[in-house]
């Protein structure tokens, strides 16, 4: 069985993320959303939040599991048993990021990481503008997924 785990902080998670999940899907049996946890940064959203309201939306798709994280991700994804680390890219920047961390992973365990290309349609949608325009008052429902419910 392949299994990824599609690691980030998803504070909050956007309809880019979700087309990632829903991409990912054609090339896994299963993916874990792996909600990280970083003590030293302070979020929008709690974890816990985060990870209830990820569980809710995904509730009826067996093959997506949503699990909350501290420590490297190479570690969790070993103690899942997937073989598969899913990032998503929208930019060069992006890309050189990803690719050092993949070096590093390669290096500590037997994971691959996977990079999809962002949709072009969501390309430019990223949790901190999303959170910059929940700040200034504006509607933010466009860029998360329809059903997701945050308790803000």
């Amino acid at each position: 069985m392949n299994k990824a785990v599609f690691p980030g902080s998803f504070d909050p998670f956007t309809i880019g993320h979700a087309n990632l999940v829903e991409r990912g899907l054609k090339l896994f049996n299963e993916i874990i959303i792996a909600v990280g946890y970083n003590g030293s940064k302070s979020g929008w959203l709690s974890p816990e939040e985060r990870v209830r309201a990820l569980k809710e939306f995904y509730k009826d798709m067996p093959r997506v599991r949503v699990e909350g994280y501290s420590g490297l991700t190479v570690d969790f994804a070993q103690s899942q048993g997937a073989g598969f680390i899913l990032r998503g890219v929208r930019s060069v920047k992006d890309y050189e990021y990803e690719l050092g961390i993949a070096d590093i992973n390669s290096r500590l365990a037997d994971v691959e990481t996977i990079v999809l290309l962002a949709d072009p349609l969501v390309s430019a949608i990223s949790s901190s503008v999303v959170r910059e325009l929940h700040h200034f008052g504006r509607d933010i429902s466009e860029w998360l997924p329809k059903g997701l419910k945050y308790k803000f």
